[in-house]
C-alpha cells in the first residue's frame, strides 16, 4: 500500500521499562508502516506527576504539553502497552487523565489503534478492553480490525535486540498500519 499524501503517525509506549517488549514493538513500527507513513515517538510519559488538580491548577507540565502537541500533529496515535493487573498500567492511566483535562482534547476525532501483549496467551486483552473505554470518553476513534493482540511475547519479540522475531506478529502489525493508513485517508 502506498500513501499519496504522506501521514505522520505517533506511538504512545504504556511501558516505561527501558528494554520493554513493547518498547521493541513501539521502536519496530516506522518499519512495518506502510510507504508514505512515517511514525515517531509520542514522547515519554516517564516525567509526568500523578494526576493532581491541585497540580493542574499550578499548570501543565511541560512533558504533558510536548504529547499533547504531538498527538493533535498527527494524523494518527498507536498506543503499545503492556496489561497490568486485568488492565492498563497505571503510568499510561495517569498519561490519559492527564491529557484528558486538555482543551481542546488532542485525542479528540482522532484514529487511534491499540496494540496489546503479554507473556502469556490472552495477549493484554482485558488493557486493550479498558483502553478502549477510555478512548470513547476522549472523543477517539479507535481501529476495529486488525487487532493486534501479541500473546507468548518471549517467543515473537527479542527486547535485547530490538527486534520482533515472529514473522506474523510483524505482518500482523503491518497490516493493521495499513489499516490505520485507511482510516485516516479512506479514499485513497
Amino acid at each position: 500500500m502506498t500513501i499519496k499524501k504522506p501521514l505522520r503517525f505517533v506511538a504512545l509506549l504504556g511501558s516505561l521499562r527501558k528494554d520493554s517488549f513493547h518498547g521493541t514493538i513501539a521502536r519496530a513500527l516506522p518499519s512495518l508502516a506502510p510507504e508514505g507513513v512515517t511514525v515517531t515517538s509520542a514522547g515519554s510519559i516517564r516525567e509526568l506527576p500523578h494526576y493532581d488538580a491541585d497540580l493542574q491548577a499550578e499548570g501543565f507540565p511541560p512533558a504533558l504539553l510536548a504529547i499533547a502537541a504531538a498527538i493533535q500533529e498527527a494524523d494518527a496515535v498507536i498506543i503499545v502497552t503492556p496489561e497490568y493487573n486485568y488492565s492498563v498500567p497505571g503510568a499510561l492511566k495517569n498519561a490519559l487523565d492527564w491529557l484528558s483535562r486538555l482543551t481542546p482534547q488532542p485525542f479528540a476525532g482522532k484514529p487511534v489503534a491499540i496494540q496489546t501483549g503479554s507473556p502469556g496467551m490472552v495477549g493484554g486483552a482485558r488493557a486493550q478492553y479498558h483502553l478502549r473505554q477510555i478512548m470513547v470518553f476522549l472523543d477517539a476513534y479507535v481501529l476495529n480490525k486488525p487487532e493486534i493482540l501479541v500473546g507468548g511475547m518471549y517467543g515473537k519479540i527479542d527486547s535485547e535486540t530490538g527486534e520482533i522475531t515472529d514473522e506474523a506478529t510483524a505482518a500482523l502489525i503491518a497490516q493493521q498500519l495499513a489499516a490505520l493508513a485507511r482510516m485516516v485517508r479512506p479514499d485513497e
